[in-house]
């Protein structure tokens, strides 16, 4: 399903999944003490039709798995639990980790079936080394199996094993609804079009999107009417900021990004798409649509019909071929 989605405005620092909610109005983040250790506990489970997902409690496991948010300077331990037949791990992007919470068999980094294994993934703020600036670990990165199927978690991945992993930096604006984007092979969140659940928001409220990629197929990520800053937090600095501003991005295999909109800014409420811009992928089914209600959730005008025609859709496989 299209979730990893979750309530934030939020006052400190949280580990987060589940469909989004929407809070009051977005707030800075401002976390209570610097360099904390959190720790949560991951389930991995089958979810059948040879699927498999991560959740933050047994039977609560969805594709994508849960957004996993920590502060620069916090440590995140997690306990993976092994609830499945098959060998598998939670291997991160963007964070600093020893080799035993690598989460590859190279290392020996693994959770055979049903086992448990603690994973410690630890961040830092910008630092200088040699009168030089060294980047931090702030940005929207992700996780994923590294050990079902083979030494590279292609079965895992292709199954449905990864989620988004955010590390913000003090004063990072949160938002009021957020969602994950996973462009996997030619699937999105590991569904097609019209299979993919409609994601929802309120005109007015600021939305996050984490787009991730995944599988062996190149990919562009596309939203209409809405567009965002090529940075890492999608937003200028300032009005003299020249930093481009983007609707289309690529999303290859392994790439991670993130953005914050105001839904409907300029435009107004409606159903709008956001997809792959790679013809013959959007044709084929990794096409969603994204319902901008109004200001007070009632439906826009034509909005019904527009997520009718969607539903209706057909969709082929074989499109540009």
């Amino acid at each position: 399903m299209l979730a990893g989605a979750a309530a934030a405005g939020v006052a400190a620092p949280v580990v987060v999944a589940g469909l989004g909610t929407a809070s009051a109005s977005p707030e800075t983040s401002r976390p209570a003490r610097a360099g904390v250790t959190r720790r949560v506990t991951v389930y991995a489970e089958e979810l059948g039709g040879g699927q498999f997902g991560y959740g933050l409690s047994p039977g609560t496991a969805t594709i994508p798995g849960p957004v996993l948010e920590v502060y620069e300077g916090d440590t995140l331990e997690i306990d993976l639990v092994n609830n499945t037949d098959r060998r598998l791990s939670i291997h991160p992007h963007g964070v600093d980790y020893d080799v035993d919470s690598d989460g590859s068999p190279l290392n020996d980094s693994f959770n055979e079936p049903g086992t448990r294994r603690t994973y410690v993934w630890k961040t830092r703020a910008p630092f200088q080394k040699d009168g030089r600036w060294m980047p931090g670990s702030a940005g929207y990165w992700h996780y994923h199996d590294h050990a079902m199927g083979d030494d590279h978690g292609s079965g895992g991945i292709l199954a449905g094993l990864y989620g988004a992993l955010i590390v913000r930096r003090e004063g990072d604006l949160l938002p009021q609804r957020q969602y994950t984007v996973v462009f996997n092979d030619m699937t999105i969140n590991n569904r097609v079009a019209p299979d993919i659940p409609v994601i929802e928001a309120n005109q007015g409220e600021r939305v996050e999107f984490i787009a991730i990629g995944h599988g062996n197929t190149f990919h562009t990520f596309h939203l209409h009417a809405h567009r965002w800053v090529d940075n890492r937090t999608g937003m200028l600095s300032g009005p003299d900021d020249l930093t481009p501003s983007i609707d289309n991005r690529d999303l290859n295999p392994g790439d991670s990004f993130g953005f914050q909109v105001i839904a409907g800014e300029g435009v107004g409420p409606g159903v709008w798409m956001y997809h792959c811009h790679v013809q013959f992928h959007s044709v084929g089914g990794m096409a969603a649509v994204w319902l901008v209600r109004n200001p007070d959730g009632s439906m826009p005008d034509g909005a019904q019909e527009a997520l009718d025609r969607y539903q209706a859709h057909e969709h082929s496989s074989h499109a540009g071929h």
